[in-house]
Order: C-alpha cells, then structure tokens, then sequence
C-alpha cells in the first residue's frame, strides 16, 4: 500500500476527491473526517472549517509533508474499506465510481477488494471523459434491459469489455434465480429452469410444436451465452480474452433479449 502512489496529487485532483468523499448531502460526517485522520495520525490542521476543505487541507499538509500521494490513498483505503458499507452497498459503488473517476489520472483503481488496482492511466480529461462516456452512450442508444446495465454500469464507465462480458452474464443467471429460486449456475441453471418437458418457466404458452421449438432455442441460446462468453472469461487470464467494443455491444444486445425473454417468462 505505503509504494501504490509516490507521485502527488495536484490541487484539482484532491479538491475533486476530498469533496466527492466530505460532500455535504452523502459524504463523510465530521466525526468520520476526524476519526480516520486520527487513525492514520495525519495532523487534523483545520477542524473547525467546511468538511471538504477540513480534509484537503489535512492531506495536503500531509502530502506536501511526505511529497507522496499515498496518505491519500491510505484515507480512501481506511475510510472506504467494503466492510464499512455492508447493506450499503449502492451508496459504495456510487462513491467508488466518482472516485476512481480521479484516481484513473494515476493509473489507478479502487475495487471493493479494499485494494488498489493498476490499470490503464488517462493523460487528458478529454481523454478521461472519451473513455467514460463512449461505450457507455453507444449501449444506452440501444435502450437494453435495465437489469444489464445495472451490472455492467461500472465496466461500461470504464470500457473494461472483459469484465462487462462477465457481468452481463451474470444479470442473466440473477435473474434467473431470482425468479424460480434455484441456486445453479450457467447452463445447468438455464436447463433446470427452462429445460424439460414442463419447464419450470415458459416464455411462451409452450402448447404448439412451434411454442415447444421456440423454448428449446432459448434454452440453447442462452446456454450457448454462458458457455461462448461466461465460461472463457471466469477462467481466461484477461489478456488472453481479445473482446472488441464491437463485440461487446452486440452480446449486450443479445443478452438483453435472453433477459426480456426470462423477465416475461411465466
């Protein structure tokens, strides 16, 4: 942790972090704030000011102390470490995203493991906000299912095609659970629900050869989704796995069909 982050962050990159962590609605309280400085044992230099700018000016003692950017790391790691927000877990996210927004700028990411992750670094904000926005406005022009954004929302953000190909099928298995209470997964999970001479779901009246035929393609399609994208990406190393932003946003389309399918079954 103390080695992640030796360059400092510059003035817009810390009031940006430290007012997206204090902000007056959602952030830190005050007793927080003053809690993790004191645990970390970063001098508290002005406790009576506004919240955001409490903390600025305590990190920015802090890192123009040491001349590293890791004490503020090491307030994000303290002050956000995932069991701290068990039940909590949208308010996580949201204040995740908005921050590896910032730490993106060093190459960095802060995942719900409690640790740093290196990843691709952005020079420009135009850069950053290309990267933020692309795939993410390209997916949404297509008007998917909603449960599959809500999966994918933080890979999309990120163009992390690997990850969102992996998420994307996972929407498809909770929902799945969610509606038969089954506990399997992939193609097994789709064939207990779905399979069968009385399937447990239908997507249709399942009376007529042509209805009985159109739930045995589902069933094979989506089976087929887990097994060309779901089972490659859970076992491949990342770099192995070459998913194109092309590809990506033709499997979300076609997952968004397998879960609009699966939302209507009956």
């Amino acid at each position: 942790m103390h080695k992640v982050n030796r360059k400092t962050f510059n003035e817009g990159e810390l009031e940006t972090l430290c007012r997206i962590i204090a902000d007056t609605n959602d952030g830190l309280t005050g007793s927080q704030i003053e809690y993790f400085l004191r645990m970390l044992k970063f001098k508290d230099t002005d406790p009576t000011l506004t919240k955001w700018k409490r903390l600025y000016n305590a990190l920015a003692n802090r890192q123009n102390q040491t001349n590293s950017g890791n004490c503020v790391l090491s307030f994000i790691s303290k002050s956000f470490a995932p069991s701290r927000y068990i039940g909590n877990k949208d308010f996580y996210y949201d204040k995740l995203e908005k921050i590896n927004t910032i730490l993106l700028f060093h190459g960095l990411e802060f995942k719900d493991d409690g640790k740093f992750h290196r990843v691709l670094s952005t020079k420009t904000l135009a850069e950053a906000e290309k990267r933020a926005s692309r795939l993410t406005e390209r997916v949404t022009s297509r008007h998917l299912h909603p449960h599959l954004l809500k999966y994918c929302k933080k890979e999309l953000l990120q163009n992390n095609y690997f990850h969102a190909v992996l998420e994307a099928t996972k929407s498809i298995a909770s929902m799945i659970r969610t509606k038969t209470g089954l506990v399997s997964d992939g193609a097994k999970l789709v064939e207990e629900a779905f399979g069968g001479s009385n399937p447990l779901l239908k997507i249709n009246s399942f009376k007529t050869e042509s209805e009985i035929s159109e739930q045995k393609g589902f069933v094979n399609l989506a089976k087929g989704l887990f097994g060309t994208f779901r089972n490659p990406t859970a076992h491949a190393a990342k770099i192995e796995w070459n998913m194109s932003e092309e590809d990506s946003i033709d499997l979300f389309t076609l997952a968004s069909y397998v879960l609009r399918r699966i939302e209507k079954s009956n």
